[in-house]
């Protein structure tokens, strides 16, 4: 990716890579994670009371699991206590395309739809403090209770889509302020959207976006997004999808949204799963108005 510069002292950069280690816990080497099985099998279902149970007594069956740092670095694993599951490659991504609109002035915020435990916008709001910026603000976008059932009236590719029987992907609004908390970032430049995004999105009070970072899984929930904020990316801005190489209807919502808009700019990769695209500035060339 091509960036433009923008200057930040040795131990600025130094804050910001230390605080990379310590949301994707790279620099923790988690040792151990929760047992659990497959949605949808048999085993999950006969494994959910036992969960049950040992919730109840403030307990948790967990496994040994030696530390892959080149799973981590790419998110291929399923980390355990990080507050972050796309690993280092994609976050580092998001630094490159934050520092670069604060280089080249693109106006706008900047937003997460499908936070977790909000390690992405946590890493957001720390660029804005490092490069000076008290203007823009950090958009939190998440129901807080997990992905939604399977719209299939309106949004028949997610028939079947399971992921809302994934109890650890609901992270509670409380939480995601916490972590925020735990790491000095939570004030008046952190903005919270909670709800489903086919409620929040179209009538969230955004007027500019710089930086759009989905992370909704499914094929409707990364349609809503892009319907309701792909228009207020600025010119120059970055569009940043997490599942497109891993999850095939968020691909597909993509590929159908940049068709029936004409969208052409190039798709560039970040790992095996995330990709981005610079929102191109057709003004430029366009032809004098008639």
């Amino acid at each position: 990716m091509e960036t433009h510069q923008t200057n930040v002292s040795t131990e600025a950069q130094a804050y910001l890579d230390l605080l990379k280690g310590c949301l994707t816990r790279s620099l923790f080497r988690e040792q151990h994670a929760p047992v659990a099985a497959p949605l949808g099998t048999w085993q999950h279902a006969l494994f959910k009371p036992v969960r049950r149970l040992l919730a109840a007594r403030n307990l948790e069956l967990v496994r040994h699991t030696p530390f892959d740092p080149d799973a981590r670095a790419e998110g291929r694993d399923s980390p355990a206590h990080a507050d972050t599951m796309i690993g280092l490659r994609r976050l580092e991504n998001v630094e490159d395309c934050v520092v670069d609109v604060l280089g080249s002035g693109v106006p706008g915020d900047l937003i997460e739809t499908g936070v977790w435990r909000g390690g992405t916008t946590i890493f957001m709001r720390a660029i804005l403090r490092v490069y000076g910026d008290t203007v823009r603000r950090v958009w939190v976008a998440d129901s807080f209770e997990g992905l939604p059932r399977p719209d299939t009236k309106h949004w028949p590719q997610d028939q079947g889509d399971e992921h809302f029987k994934a109890v650890h992907l609901a992270i509670s609004l409380e939480k995601v302020r916490d972590n925020f908390a735990r790491y000095g970032l939570l004030d008046d430049q952190v903005r919270f959207l909670p709800g489903f995004f086919r409620d929040t999105l179209p009538t969230a009070p955004i007027e500019q976006i710089a930086v759009l970072r989905l992370d909704g899984d499914m094929y409707g929930s990364t349609m809503e997004a892009l319907k309701a904020l792909y228009p207020k990316v600025s010119p120059g801005g970055y569009v940043i999808v997490d599942d497109y190489g891993g999850l095939e209807p968020c691909r597909q919502a993509v590929a159908d949204y940049r068709a029936a808009h004409g969208i052409t700019d190039p798709i560039e990769r970040v790992d095996w799963t995330g990709v981005w695209w610079r929102k191109a500035d057709h003004r430029a060339t366009a032809g004098p108005a008639s």
